[in-house]
């Protein structure tokens, strides 16, 4: 059965150290400029470019468009490119730079601030925040029992219609990577196959999937769990019809991380190094997880409250660096007519 797409409007240090902080509200008319590819939501991070931007004096140019579409445009570009930092949402963009040979190394007395697990392990790039991947369900039809545990359930016959996802995503497409990683290239494809056949919601993102499982109009959204406690913030968790449940140990509740890259011709820029460092600072880690309800990579910055315990929810077996073939799980994905 064809797959249908419902367009769904969502509703409502180091270098900086070498840096002489200017102390204006803005940056001056020839302050410096650094170019920064950002694979996030212009609404998430715009305000904490703002915040660098005030406190070093440099001027951010920022690009803002979808991960894979950012690091398609990286690839083309190559050396040429006029970015000096990547910031992505999912580590298999990253990966897929770095094994193009485009990346600097992290400077290690940076790169050695985030914990092994969530970030890489060759200081191609660094994890500045992680999102766990949920399934969010709809608590007036479905207790929590009664939801898989596994996403291997989802293409059973009684969830044909009743899943909602976004293949676009770059979270998502990173998850699909992670099942070819845990599970193998048979398993992942037959999972892909199944769920194709088996009349999934398709949405643009995230939240438009949350929004289809808090209305009733799907039973089961696959998400990343901050999508759900920032809505919570907005209208209270207690009117929340959408519930949520954590995957530990499964692929479909895998932690994946936001990241920062350094291009290759910045690899001696001040800018771009303050600009990575300032992303896994005391202040920006604290912004993310007021804000957009992250977990913090940087040790002594408390997770937002009422989630679970970060290394609960690490699979042992995946190591993030092998997300970088995310190209692969792209394919697969248009073959079964998902994207």
């Amino acid at each position: 059965m064809r797959a249908r797409r419902r367009i769904v409007l969502a509703g409502a240090g180091l270098a900086a150290a070498a840096l002489a902080l200017t102390g204006c509200t803005a940056p001056a008319d020839d302050a410096e400029t650094l170019t920064v590819y950002v694979g996030r939501d212009e609404g998430l991070v715009g305000p904490l470019i703002e915040r660098f931007e005030e406190e070093t004096g440099i001027r951010v140019e920022a690009r803002y468009a979808a991960t894979p579409e950012l690091t398609a445009l990286l690839l083309e570009e190559g050396d040429r490119t006029p970015a000096e930092v990547f910031l992505s949402q999912d580590a298999g963009a990253l990966g897929a730079l770095a094994d193009a040979g485009l990346v600097a190394e992290i400077p290690a007395e940076l790169a050695d601030l985030i914990p092994d697990g969530f970030t890489s392990q060759d200081d191609s790039w660094i994890g500045v925040t992680g999102r766990a991947r949920v399934i969010a369900y709809d608590g007036e039809q479905l207790s929590e029992d009664e939801v898989p545990d596994t996403v291997d359930d989802l293409t059973g016959e009684e969830w044909s219609g009743e899943v909602a996802f976004a293949p676009g995503n770059a979270s998502f497409q990173s998850f699909v990577t992670a099942l070819r990683v845990l599970e193998g290239e048979e398993a992942a494809a037959a999972w892909v196959e199944g769920m194709a056949a088996n009349d999934p919601e398709l949405t643009e993102n995230n939240l438009a999937s949350l929004d289809l499982v808090n209305t009733g109009q799907a039973q089961l959204g696959l998400i990343n769990h901050y999508y759900w406690f920032r809505q919570a913030a907005e209208v209270g968790a207690e009117n929340m019809r959408a519930q949520l449940k954590f995957l530990p140990g499964d692929p479909g509740g895998i932690v994946n991380v936001t990241g920062a890259a350094i291009l290759n011709d910045a690899a001696d820029d001040d800018a771009a190094r303050a600009f990575v460092e300032f992303l896994v600072s005391e202040e920006a880690q604290e912004y993310f997880v007021e804000e957009t309800f992250e977990y913090p990579l940087l040790p002594g910055v408390d997770a937002p409250e009422g989630l679970p315990a970060i290394d609960t929810l690490l699979n042992p077996g995946l190591d993030l660096s092998d997300l970088d073939s995310v190209g692969e799980s792209q394919q697969l994905l248009a073959d079964n007519g998902l994207i």
